[in-house]
């Protein structure tokens, strides 16, 4: 038996889809489908290098499965980044909110915290 590749990514509930592509974009994440192809999307999948998401607008899970979403962060995405000072300052510019400043962790790496529209934890982490 051939087993093919399979690949899976995180769908993140949003909702207010736009908005969310804009922050993931600012983090090198580039949109790749979107649905309904017109008009305002109520899915949109991302890459950034092998790291794929989905961001669905939070009536989906609603509608398809009768689970309510939440307001409480639902997630926490930890990326990889080449200068995560760079990286706070030009999320800063674009008015979104620093959760921890840079800091050097005991493990090796310079790490940040940003909120992504939703108020999720993104972390931002450079080896040192």
């Amino acid at each position: 038996m051939t087993l093919m590749h399979r690949k899976a990514f995180p769908v993140l509930y949003v909702t207010d889809v736009r908005r969310s592509v804009e922050f993931y974009t600012l983090l090198g994440y580039e949109s790749t489908y979107q649905f309904p192809l017109e008009g305002d999307p109520h899915y949109v999948g991302m890459e950034r290098g092998d790291s794929s998401l989905g961001l669905s607008d939070t009536s989906w899970p609603e509608a398809q499965l009768g689970i309510t979403v939440g307001t409480a962060p639902r997630f926490e995405l930890f990326v990889y980044v080449d200068d995560v000072e760079a990286e706070v300052e030009r999320f800063r510019a674009a008015g979104h909110p620093v959760l921890q400043e840079p800091a050097t962790m005991p493990w090796g790496e310079r790490q940040a915290y940003l909120a992504d529209p939703e108020g999720n934890p993104v972390a931002l982490a450079t080896p040192v």
